[in-house]
């Protein structure tokens, strides 16, 4: 990635856009135990507790439970009466913090590298903690995210960063968790925009092939590609390739294999890759996963799905479908997660989340969906993604529900026990021009 053009670029990004505007400094670590009283809390795996105390300190979570709090020396508390308190939501599959101005400023935009195989490629090294989107995303309870490269048939390792940190050592949560990999399509259907993923490189060969020809032809080099990197390693050769070395964790099980793929035929083709070579699969996309869910569940095989707020892949699909999928996958016993679009969209994944409630998922299983059920897929749910006694304290104080647009008003949230600044430069222009105007912001 363009590490030296990153930092110069971010520089001067950086210079013209606070440029009037205030800093929003990274939070210290917690000085002391906090307790939360008086709140609803939705504690992320499906159970609410009413008139709810949370009590934390040292960053991590020390007590949750129902009336009156334990007394706790020296605990600074927190009136969260008539309030909601949830996890912190996680985003997963993101370009937040490699992209700030994504069309005519090519030296902010950092979430790819030249070429079509690049295991090697990390994106926490490019992960911006200086991003004027960061904070709006924060702002509505987004927490920790999962920067993502892309481009390629093998686009690189993803990360964990907490949306909070000085730069990106600080804001790294779980390291290199997983490699991507795009599928290559096979041509059939009438799918709106390829339905079944693209692929560059491989895939693009000209000579009057034919799209089942061309498909073919890229399984066949990603096939032998993946057999080169599990043999390289279990020889442990003496030479290094980078690449393959990179590829490593994916047969000794410490890191999965995002594959972007939505195709009912390249799902169970993919799934069947990775069976072959013992990888530990995760669908990205997966349009027509409700068509083999019974094949997923069979093979603990989970999902993120992509916006609820799209059209169906193929034109004659029922067009509430994406609406539904979340309540599909739910029966039918499938793990499944959400995630937005792009960078700055992102900030609306948890309105995303609560678009599947009007289409048979409860709420709970909506925050579910964006909490617990994310950081399964990341394997990251030991220490997050629930509000419960040894976990992470990464928590958000709502003065409304979290999945409705008009009602979510974060007014306090914490990353591993830090108070976080919920300041961005949308909430700064909104006071500077309703000074201008007179207007009484709030």
């Amino acid at each position: 990635m363009k590490k030296i053009f990153l930092s110069l670029g971010g520089l001067l990004l950086g210079t013209i856009l606070t440029y009037g505007q205030a800093t929003i400094s990274p939070a210290k670590p917690q000085s002391g135990p906090i307790v939360i009283t008086g709140a609803t809390i939705h504690v992320g795996n499906g159970q609410v507790i009413d008139n709810g105390y949370i009590a934390f300190d040292k960053g991590k979570i020390t007590a949750v439970g129902s009336g009156a709090a334990p007394a706790i020396s020296g605990a600074k508390t927190i009136d969260a009466t008539g309030k909601q308190i949830y996890p912190g939501f996680i985003c997963p599959i993101t370009t937040l913090g490699l992209i700030e101005i994504e069309e005519g400023a090519k030296g902010t935009v950092d979430d790819q590298e030249t070429g079509d195989m690049n295991p090697n490629v990390r994106s926490l090294i490019a992960f911006n903690t200086d991003s004027k989107v960061i904070p709006t995303v924060r702002s509505n309870g987004i927490l920790l995210a999962q920067p993502t490269p892309d481009g390629g048939t093998i686009s690189g390792q993803s990360s964990v960063m907490m949306l909070d940190g000085w730069n990106w050592e600080d804001a790294v949560y779980k390291a290199d968790i997983g490699v991507h990999l795009t599928w290559p399509a096979v041509a059939g259907g009438r799918r709106r925009g390829g339905g079944g993923g693209g692929i560059r490189g491989a895939a693009a060969v000209a000579g009057g092939e034919t799209p089942a020809e061309r498909a073919q032809k890229a399984l066949d080099n990603l096939d032998s590609y993946f057999a080169q990197a599990k043999a390289y390693a279990e020889a442990k050769a003496p030479v290094k390739n980078l690449r393959f070395a990179a590829m490593a964790g994916l047969f000794n099980g410490t890191k999965k294999l995002f594959i972007n793929v939505d195709g009912s035929k390249e799902i169970l083709q993919a799934i069947a890759f990775a069976k072959k070579y013992g990888i530990q699969p995760v669908l990205v996309g997966g349009k027509e996963a409700y068509l083999v869910a019974d094949v997923l569940k069979e093979n603990n095989v989970p999902v993120i799905l992509k916006e609820t707020q799209a059209l169906p892949p193929k034109d004659d699909d029922d067009v509430y479908l994406p609406y539904k999928m979340p309540k599909i996958l739910q029966d039918d016993g499938v793990l499944y997660g959400l995630t937005g679009i792009g960078f700055w969209r992102q900030r609306n994944l948890p309105f995303e989340a609560g678009q599947a409630v009007g289409y048979g998922l409860t709420k709970e299983q909506a925050v579910s969906m964006i909490t617990l059920n994310n950081a399964k897929i990341l394997g990251i749910d030991k220490t997050t993604g629930s509000l419960e006694t040894g976990k992470d304290a990464n928590l958000f104080i709502s003065n409304g529900d979290a999945l409705d647009m008009i009602s979510l008003d974060v007014t306090r949230a914490f990353i591993q026990g830090r108070d976080i600044n919920l300041d961005n430069l949308h909430k700064q222009l909104y006071r500077k021009f309703s000074d201008k105007y007179g207007v009484k912001a709030d």
